[in-house]
């Protein structure tokens, strides 16, 4: 239980950093910046998959399945939109 007030504070303030970080981005730099993000949700993939992996709680591990489904939407999502705004510059 006390492992768990730094954790809970730590998901807080990312929580929050990440939606004042996003909220200020221009919407013409979303995509571009969504495409150099990809690569950091393979890493979050790889670490909740290793955190699922490693844990004995039933609870945690149900957690890092979800981790890993989330992670793996984000990733997959952010190619096709990045490869949708690719075929944008393409010459016909």
């Amino acid at each position: 239980m006390s492992e768990f007030l730094p954790l809970l504070f730590t998901l807080t303030l990312a929580v929050f950093l990440g939606f004042e970080v996003i909220s200020k981005v221009p919407t013409t730099l979303h995509t571009p910046l969504m495409s150099g993000a990809n690569a950091i949700s393979g890493i979050t993939v790889v670490g909740a998959i290793l955190c699922a992996g490693q844990m004995d709680n039933n609870l945690a591990k149900w957690l890092g399945m979800f981790a890993v489904a989330f992670a793996t939407v984000n990733v997959v999502g952010g190619f096709l939109v990045t490869d949708r705004m690719l075929k944008m510059f393409k010459r016909r």
